[in-house]
């Protein structure tokens, strides 16, 4: 029995995609299907240990990292892939001739990736988030600019033509939150989750407001500091090493908080809310920019009976599941502790928290291109990028940008901006039909 044919004898005679072996064995594809493109290469034997350890999404996505498979062809055609049960790996008939082609080196230890996280601690404790942030963020700025370009912003940009450039787009996003949250010379703006400074700088600079970012990265806060006083900013931008429970210096005239929320935990989001709530002078503006997910499952059109490890899968891309984003893959190597909720969560919790929502806007194809970007910039610069921060973080960025992008566009995931205002005797301040587009 060679590699090849185990793999194919997982999907029982339904390959859809080609795979080729470490033993130089050779399985093509048996059905037509959009993987049709891709070849799996199983290049070492640790491939196979990794998954006989741990069957499913855990010990594919170790193999994966590590190097041990990869991927040629079309990543898109992936996610449109179910993944086979693992139990007929466990068959008298296969295990035996994998633990031959395997050898002696099936009973050695074998370490996990180096950059799969190991979270320690109460769940959402400030300790823990603060690990799990500097997991994500703190990696390399020189990486992050890599795959973000000179922007430097790490979040859904708002393009007025699908050909616009990306520089563009987020320039373009930031100005909008602006103007929804109508910034004027002199006010404070606190940023919650500045990452590294995009909208607090754009602020000052162009609306003259004094600015507080913060944010749970080293790296961050060093590089927003460092360009806000290049572009001459710097009198008017601060930013601090502060988890958002820990402000106390309010009010402040207006409130941003740009793709934070997805690492606060449905069990802090009260005290997420009601901190916003208390900061924000009243008459003033909170905006609120996060991934989400959709709650309707009348359009589903997944298989019916899937396998554990494709639910899982799911749940990782925000496919269908709980609140935490929580599979393996992305828990471990991506987000760690991560949590999506759709946007009639974030909308009741906000009005039971005293805000009035005034303005909902979904950007979900806009983040598609977005990620689009991302990776482009990625595989032109891979070389590049795996030289700086290693080449199994750059393999994770490259799959799960490309997840995600198909995932925006399908309708798996969703992303919104929620504006809201701390009424004043009932009064929001806010003309009737406010235009908040950026003139460019």
């Amino acid at each position: 029995m060679s590699v090849a044919s185990v793999v194919s004898s997982l999907f029982e005679g339904q390959l859809p995609f080609r795979v080729e072996a470490f033993d130089a064995s050779v399985a093509e594809a048996t059905i037509d299907s959009p993987a049709n493109e891709l070849t799996l290469k199983i290049l070492t034997p640790d491939a196979l240990i990794r998954v006989l350890r741990r069957p499913g999404e855990l010990g594919l996505a170790r193999a994966f990292v590590a190097g041990d498979i990869e991927l040629d062809g079309d990543l898109d055609a992936l996610f449109d892939l179910e993944l086979p049960p693992m139990g007929h790996l466990f068959t008298p008939s296969t295990l035996g001739p994998l633990l031959r082609l395997i050898g002696a080196s099936a009973l050695r230890p074998l370490a996990a990736p180096r950059i799969e996280a190991r979270q320690r601690g109460a769940l959402h404790s400030r300790r823990r988030d603060a690990d799990a942030i500097s997991h994500h963020y703190d990696v390399s700025n020189r990486f992050y600019e890599m795959v973000l370009g000179p922007s430097m912003t790490y979040s859904c940009a708002v393009f007025a033509h699908s050909n616009d450039s990306l520089e563009i787009a987020q320039r373009r996003k930031v100005d909008l939150i602006c103007r929804k949250l109508e910034l004027q010379p002199g006010i404070r703006l606190l940023d919650v989750g500045c990452g590294w400074g995009a909208m607090a700088i754009h602020a000052a600079k162009h609306f003259g407001v004094k600015v507080v970012g913060i944010t749970l990265s080293t790296e961050q806060q060093s590089y927003a500091t460092q360009r806000a006083s290049e572009l001459g900013v710097g009198d008017l931008c601060e930013f601090r090493l502060q988890d958002f429970r820990d402000v106390r210096d309010g009010p402040f005239d207006a409130i941003s908080s740009i793709g934070m929320s997805e690492h606060v935990g449905r069990h802090s989001l009260e005290t997420y809310a009601q901190q916003m709530f208390d900061l924000l002078v009243p008459g003033g503006r909170f905006l609120n920019h996060a991934i989400g997910r959709p709650i309707s499952t009348k359009e589903d059109p997944q298989p019916r009976r899937m396998s554990e490890a494709w639910r899982q899968t799911q749940i990782a891309w925000g496919m269908r599941g709980p609140s935490r984003v929580g599979s393996d893959f992305i828990e471990r190597y991506v987000f760690p502790d991560g949590e999506l909720h759709d946007v009639g969560t974030m909308v009741s919790l906000f009005q039971a928290h005293g805000f009035e929502v005034r303005h909902l806007e979904s950007l979900r194809e806009h983040y598609a291109l977005t990620l689009r970007y991302w990776v482009e910039n990625l595989v032109k610069r891979f070389d590049e990028a795996a030289a700086e921060v290693g080449e199994q973080r750059a393999r994770v960025w490259r799959l799960y940008m490309a997840g995600s992008a198909v995932n925006f566009e399908r309708h798996h995931l969703e992303i919104h901006q929620v504006l809201t205002v701390k009424p004043v005797r009932g009064r929001a301040e806010m003309g009737l039909r406010p235009d908040f587009e950026p003139p460019f």
